[in-house]
């Protein structure tokens, strides 16, 4: 009897060996497909996730991504999203600031001053190079001395006056030897009051690069108010954030005045939200929520104040809200209608992630496929230092370059499993079978304990 239990047992593992076979993964159980093209030196291969095809999958966490080569083997790879974190350490630093004077005559002329600094380059003096009478000057606006900070400045940030209310506008250049300078843009700071309520907006985000000395000319107004302090943040992280991919508007919901919503294609890591705000003269103090689905509740992102505003004969504009990078499929924004609200139509939204980066091991024939959309595979991704033995920050911006060829996404059927309703007749009989051999396996056991000992 128990020879023959032998076959029993062969028959059981060939079948479970032939139910693993059904689970082994193949590129038509992804519902979207793209050709890719490489170039450069592999074998590993860095893909940069457009945020369209990231909207192709069918799990927030990509978790549903695969690449294969010409024969449908599955390929090991990596998601180098750890490179996309915010920033590892921060320093907020008081700076000196000195005044940057102009005739009212010429208000519109860049400063010309006079420096003097000492042997490490910090700014002791600053003065105009001509005398003007008094009465005829007008204070232009402000050289910061940002000689002390080493690491890339990232946000800056002003206080003033308090009799100078309403929006302060001014340009920013940057230079390392008060000679040649770079435009980084504008900056614009508020004091604003609104309903017994003090609003304030004192942060202008700088471009994250490194410099000894910042200038700042007032526009909007001309003259410059007196500035109390200014303080620099800077980065000490040895890699940047990687960049933010924007998605295309999106339309939302009203259910009733002053709330909106809207519906993302999946649960996504949001990191800034711009709101359309069509009507000039648009103030709206609002309040950002997110969830990952209807039955949860509601959770805060964020808040702020934004506004179109004509001034001048241009527009002064805040439309972005920073979110901290939750997953959330649903959004909803509070509007408080005491500043006239933004409309009985919901608003376009266009939101922004961190880009994301694939990396994969070439492995096999040409040519290669990105695969996504499953919404029932397991994770598959390995981390950058196990897929690349030696890896360094510094050699990932090296590797080999993947792109999808000419941008062209195949839509496939999706997965029989995951659309086809009722039972999967097949895999039903396969495990009828092994059950019964189990069954059957267990009674030969039960008769052997029963039969008398010899």
């Amino acid at each position: 009897m128990i020879g023959k239990s032998r076959p029993c047992w062969l028959g059981i593992m060939g079948l479970c060996v032939a139910l693993s076979a059904l689970a082994q993964e193949k590129p038509t159980d992804y519902s979207t497909q793209v050709p890719l093209s490489l170039s450069g030196e592999g074998p590993w291969y860095r893909l940069e996730l457009p945020l369209s095809l990231q909207l192709s999958a069918r799990q927030s966490d990509l978790s549903d991504v695969r690449v294969f080569n010409a024969a449908g083997e599955p390929q090991a790879y990596a998601l180098a999203r750890e490179q996309a974190q915010a920033t590892q350490s921060h320093s907020l630093t008081d700076v000196k600031w000195f005044p940057l004077y102009n005739s009212a005559d010429a208000p519109q002329a860049t400063p010309s001053v006079r420096v003097k600094s000492s042997a490490n380059g910090t700014l002791v003096e600053v003065s105009p190079t001509g005398q003007q009478e008094a009465g005829e000057e007008v204070l232009r606006g402000w050289l910061l001395d940002a000689s002390a900070i080493k690491a890339p400045l990232q946000q800056l940030v002003l206080d003033w006056s308090s009799e100078r209310d309403g929006f302060q506008r001014f340009s920013i250049e940057a230079s390392d030897d008060l000679q040649h300078w770079q435009d980084w843009g504008d900056g614009q700071v508020a004091r604003l009051s609104f309903a017994d309520e003090r609003v304030e907006q004192h942060e202008v985000a700088l471009p994250g690069q490194s410099a000894r000395y910042l200038r700042l000319l007032w526009q909007s107004p001309q003259a410059a108010p007196a500035l109390s302090s200014a303080r620099l943040a800077s980065s000490t992280t040895s890699s940047l954030p990687l960049p933010l991919a924007w998605s295309q508007p999106l339309a939302g919901s009203s259910a009733k005045p002053g709330e909106y919503t809207w519906q993302l294609p999946l649960g996504l890591p949001l990191e800034q939200v711009r709101v359309e705000l069509a009507q000039a003269n648009s103030l709206a103090p609002v309040t950002l929520y997110g969830r990952q689905d209807g039955n949860a509740p509601w959770q805060t992102l964020g808040s702020g104040l934004l506004y179109r505003l004509t001034q001048n004969g241009q527009d002064v504009v805040r439309d972005q809200l920073q979110l901290p990078g939750h997953a959330v499929a649903q959004l909803k924004l509070v509007v408080d209608q005491r500043g006239g609200g933004l409309g009985a139509q919901a608003p376009t939204l266009r939101f922004a992630v961190r880009s994301t980066q694939l990396v994969f091991l070439a492995r096999g024939e040409p040519p290669f496929s990105l695969a996504l959309g499953n919404p029932t595979v397991k994770a598959a991704n390995l981390s950058l230092s196990t897929l690349i033995p030696d890896y360094s920050p510094q050699r990932l911006a090296g590797l080999g370059k993947a792109t999808a060829s000419g941008g062209a996404v195949a839509t496939l059927q999706p997965p029989v499993v995951a659309v086809t309703p009722g039972p999967d007749w097949k895999k039903v009989g396969l495990w009828a079978v092994l059950l019964l051999g189990v069954a059957a396996l267990a009674g030969m056991a039960f008769s052997l304990l029963r039969k008398p000992q010899v």
